[in-house]
C-alpha cells in the first residue's frame, strides 16, 4: 500500500494494488460512469472560477461560486462515502474477523477528514 502526503502533512493511504486473480471492485463501481461525469461538472466549475478571477470579476461574485464548488465536491464525497459504507463495509463485515475493524476505522478517519472541511 502506499501513501501520499497531503498539504496539511497528514499522509493518505492509496488503494491497494490488486492481481489479475483478484481485481477489486468498488463500491462505486456500478455508477463510475456517473460519478466520473459529475466530476468533469464540478472541473468546469473550477475552470469558471479561473475565468471568472482571470477577468477581475467582483470579489463576492466569485465566492458564491466557490461556494457552489465546495457543495457539489461535498456532495460528491458523501454519496461515494455512502457507496463505501453499503459495499466496502458492508462486505468486510460479512467477512468478519479483523477486516470489519480495519474497515471501520478507515470509513471513520475518512468522515472525520470530510468534517475537517
Amino acid at each position: 500500500m502506499t501513501t501520499t502526503e497531503a498539504a496539511d502533512g497528514t499522509t493518505a493511504s492509496a488503494a491497494p494494488s490488486t492481481t489479475d486473480q483478484d481485481p477489486a471492485v468498488y463500491g462505486y463501481h456500478a455508477r463510475k460512469n456517473e460519478h466520473l461525469k459529475r466530476l468533469r461538472r464540478i472541473e468546469g466549475q473550477i475552470r469558471g472560477l479561473q475565468r471568472l478571477v482571470d477577468e477581475d470579476v467582483y470579489c463576492v461574485d466569485i465566492l458564491t461560486q466557490v461556494s457552489a464548488s465546495t457543495k457539489a465536491l461535498q456532495s460528491f464525497a458523501l454519496q461515494l462515502l455512502e457507496e463505501h459504507l453499503r459495499h466496502c463495509v458492508a462486505d468486510a463485515a460479512v467477512k468478519g474477523g479483523e477486516e470489519i475493524d480495519e474497515k471501520v476505522a478507515e470509513a471513520t478517519k475518512a468522515i472525520a477528514r470530510l468534517l475537517r472541511t
